[in-house]
């Protein structure tokens, strides 16, 4: 305990330091390390494709920003319960949801041997089409409570556009509804991968055809 008497500044600095150092050499029980996150991922599964390239003459598409649901789109699992929304604790995708989709996207269009050939960046002007998404829905949902397994939503409406004169040629909704195989963070996430696979087989087949099959109507499976 320092002295009422001692006024030295050397003196009261160096029981200072002192002290710092000890709450240093004690800070991991202070401030416990905790345990890292689970990592996971979608994207994996491949959506159906074209086996052999279409006789139709090649297109070039342009990707447009990927409007993103704000609280699914970064690297937290998003569920909701009702009214009430939450993220899976100690469980994160490997990176943010938002560049997860984007990059299954380019990986279904470059599997694919149809005649759209998707372009991210570069000349828009060498490009047909604009293509723009805006996946509305991203979610695990507990419609039957949270001891039951969660059913993924992913819901995306897409906006195809002629480059030349930026006229809509068509617009549409896809959305994929499918329930995880166990309340466990694996499942859902599994589940995840197999709802964007599907919401992507369906968008690559309708960008294939110019949205000719389009309507304001919301495509489901």
């Amino acid at each position: 305990m320092i002295s009422p008497q001692t006024t030295d500044p050397a003196v009261i600095r160096g029981l200072l330091l002192a002290v710092i150092s000890c709450l240093l050499t004690g800070c991991i029980s202070v401030f416990p390390k905790s345990d890292p996150a689970q990592l996971y991922r979608f994207g994996a599964t491949e959506p159906q494709v074209h086996e052999t390239a279409s006789a139709e003459q090649v297109f070039n598409v342009f990707l447009g920003h990927t409007g993103f649901d704000r609280a699914a789109a970064g690297a937290r699992i998003l569920t909701v319960t009702g009214t009430q929304a939450a993220y899976i604790k100690g469980a994160r995708w490997v990176t943010s949801a938002e560049a997860l989709f984007d990059s299954a996207l380019l990986h279904a269009f470059d599997a694919d041997q149809g005649p759209a050939r998707l372009v991210s960046s570069g000349d828009i002007a060498r490009t047909d089409y604009m293509l723009k998404l805006d996946v509305r829905t991203f979610e695990a949902r507990y419609s039957d409570g949270q001891a039951a397994a969660p059913t993924i939503v992913v819901e995306v409406r897409a906006t195809l556009a002629r480059t030349s004169d930026q006229t809509v040629v068509a617009d549409h909704g896809f959305k994929a509804t499918l329930t995880a195989s166990d309340n466990r963070v694996s499942a859902i996430a599994q589940a995840f991968d197999q709802a964007v696979s599907q919401v992507l087989g369906n968008l690559v087949v309708w960008v294939n055809s110019r949205g000719q099959d389009s309507g304001t109507s919301m495509a489901s499976q």
